[in-house]
């Protein structure tokens, strides 16, 4: 089971969204495909941006610093 839930990922990544504007993220797949591609970038040489990372799974840190507000998904207005 992956720890934080999905739910619990999507709340962080909307925390900043005021109220009546659309949510950054809505689905699950927006958050495999942040997490996926952060892992990919730490695969390739990039810096855990989160302490204790050695040891973890790329994978691992990347939800690690998607919790910790570490990273960011942009909207589409933003991109």
């Amino acid at each position: 089971m992956l720890h934080p839930s999905y739910a619990d990922l999507m709340k962080v990544v909307n925390s900043e969204v005021e109220e009546g504007e659309a949510p950054v993220v809505n689905s699950r797949y927006s958050i495999v495909m942040a997490t996926s591609k952060r892992a990919r970038q730490i695969i390739a040489g990039d810096e855990p941006l989160i302490d204790n990372a050695t040891g973890k799974k790329p994978l691992s840190v990347a939800v690690e610093e998607l919790e910790q507000g570490k990273i960011h998904i942009l909207s589409d207005e933003e991109v």
